[in-house]
């Protein structure tokens, strides 16, 4: 076997007997090699999921501003306390 390029890993994985018997079938009948066989059929479901994770376009936000006056973002403590504070915005300003 070929020594991997400087993108690809080699891996050792445990799978079925028959389930690699059928892939080996696969990979003969589509003159390619198991793994690169291997590496479609997961990009393939890779790519599936990332259509069912975001089926819809995000709307994009117009909204202008920044951060309120004497909001320090560097102290997590503080922003954590503004954030579970009960109060409406326009009071925390």
């Amino acid at each position: 076997m070929p020594a991997p390029n400087a993108h690809e890993m080699e891996i050792t994985i445990d799978i079925d007997e028959n389930l690699l018997e059928q892939i080996k079938l696969l990979a003969n009948r589509e003159e390619t090699t198991i793994s690169r066989l291997i590496e479609e059929t997961l990009r393939q479901k890779l790519s599936h999921q990332k259509l069912a994770t975001y089926p819809h376009e995000l709307p994009i936000s117009d909204a202008r501003g920044g951060l309120q006056p004497g909001v320090d973002i560097s102290n997590s403590a503080e922003l954590l306390d503004i954030m579970e504070r009960d109060e409406p915005l326009h009071k925390l300003r």
